[in-house]
């Protein structure tokens, strides 16, 4: 299987000095190209890992961007949350077929305060906000009969009622150092460009393919 990419390229007097603005031009790209139902351009790859080394990696939805960083939320009992707490050096791919361009962040992830969570929570569909406390992720069960017969109790429990956020519940902000822009070319000559920050400052360099 093999595809040519042949859209556009890439140049550096086109980029952003700023990592985090260059992201906000091409995510609005992205949103903005995107004509797939099944595409959501604020998927993106998680990846983290053990304090003994051992890689994780799995779709989240991107929930947020700040000038310090990209939030998402999630069980702090997830494999995901557990290496976190163990290890806060994580990474994050975005991929958007339809454009031919990844981004790829590098960065160190810290918990987010407990009123920004519970402000996200309470915004979140209420089915969303069940499904929360119903669901230990990560955790063997023994069939989903199970998850859908928690889920009618909790409906019934907060019936016209405020469902509380759980405390393993919450968000998580990456704090980025390092970025990579990649536009796909022809004859797998790609342009990519590395964003560094040393002294307060962005680097920007081109990488060969």
């Amino acid at each position: 299987m093999r595809r040519t990419y042949t859209q556009q390229g890439l140049r550096r007097k086109d980029l952003q000095s700023n990592p985090i603005d260059q992201f906000k031009n091409w995510f609005e790209e992205a949103q903005q190209a995107s004509s797939f139902d099944w595409l959501e351009p604020n998927a993106m790859t998680l990846a983290t890992a053990s304090s003994s080394g051992e890689v994780s990696a799995r779709i989240v939805l991107l929930k947020g961007v700040e000038e310090t960083g990209f939030i998402f939320y999630t069980n702090y009992h997830s494999t995901k949350g557990e290496q976190l707490s163990e290890n806060p050096n994580a990474a994050l791919l975005f991929f958007w077929p339809h454009l031919e361009r990844q981004i790829r962040i590098e960065g160190k992830v810290a918990p987010l305060s407990a009123q920004q969570s519970e402000a996200y929570f309470h915004s979140r569909p209420r089915g969303s906000q069940l499904g929360a406390i119903a669901s230990d992720q990560s955790q063997v069960i023994a069939n989903r009969s199970l998850l859908e017969q928690r889920l009618v109790s909790l409906r019934e429990k907060f019936k016209d009622k405020t469902i509380p956020k759980p405390e393993h519940w919450g968000g998580y902000q990456l704090d980025a150092h390092q970025f990579e822009y990649w536009q796909g070319r022809d004859n797998r000559l790609h342009d990519r460009f590395l964003y560094q920050k040393m002294n307060n400052e962005w680097i920007i360099q081109r990488l060969a393919p």
